[in-house]
């Protein structure tokens, strides 16, 4: 049980005992009741924090299919925005990630997600810039879309800024040049332009209610965090489904 789950449990049991008893001006008797009560009975905490957990879990996978059931209509803007890098953009089989530069978890992930398109040349990639980690983190957002935009190696400059310790601007810039920005696509105008992008793409990842990244997307499948086993499964199923004689009989 993490430390806010921990604090939480410990002053609901403090409320269910002061329900039961008259106020009373002495804390620290008060105190003393609740913390001999939790020694005598620390079951209760682990009860607590089962059932605790189990509400979050429910709250979870309600959250999660009440996001799925909105992909049939997002589906343009989660796989066909014009703007979105896309590796692989003749495949049948689409996986939509959204990361960003500075998460640790997608750093980690990157060289699955490159594996991925490396293997599988019918799996269609679409990587969705969500910079929720600062400046910093949307600077590298807008010199990406500026690589796309000059028809640079965006794979490449993924890859890069994935692999950077310490990232800052001149780094970034730097990255960007050498993958194909040119000038012109690293200016404040620019800068503009690709901002009115990664709103449009904040604004479906909050739609979606994807809470961090990476997240991502294949069919009517949300999956959260560094599970590339299951976008694999996914992108099983999908291949199958994608099948000239569809789903075969199990």
């Amino acid at each position: 049980m993490t430390a806010p789950y921990r604090l939480g449990v410990l002053a609901l049991i403090a409320l269910t005992l002061a329900a039961c008893q008259r106020p009373s001006t002495d804390d620290a008797a008060f105190g003393a009741r609740v913390r001999a009560y939790l020694l005598a009975h620390p079951e209760v905490l682990q009860e607590v924090s089962q059932k605790l957990d189990a509400k979050l879990a429910d709250q979870a996978a309600s959250r999660q299919r009440q996001a799925e059931s909105l992909l049939p209509r997002l589906r343009s803007s989660v796989e066909r925005d014009p703007l979105d890098f896309v590796a692989n953009p003749k495949g049948v089989v689409t996986v939509t990630e959204f990361y960003d530069y500075r998460c640790p978890h997608c750093v980690s992930v990157a060289p699955k997600v490159i594996a991925l398109i490396r293997a599988h040349p019918d799996v269609r990639v679409v990587f969705k810039e969500t910079p929720i980690f600062g400046a910093t983190s949307e600077h590298a957002a807008r010199a990406a879309l500026a690589v796309a935009r000059s028809g640079g190696d965006s794979l490449g400059l993924y890859q890069a800024l994935m692999s950077a310790r310490g990232l800052d601007d001149a780094t970034i810039d730097r990255l960007a040049r050498a993958e194909g920005a040119k000038p012109a696509d690293l200016t404040p105008e620019a800068a503009k332009a690709a901002d009115a992008h990664l709103a449009k793409t904040s604004a479906l990842f909050a739609q979606l209610d994807l809470e961090g990244t990476p997240a991502f997307i294949v069919g009517d499948q949300i999956i959260l965090g560094e599970d590339m086993d299951a976008v694999i499964a996914a992108v099983a199923k999908a291949r199958v489904e994608s099948s000239p004689s569809g789903p075969k009989a199990g």
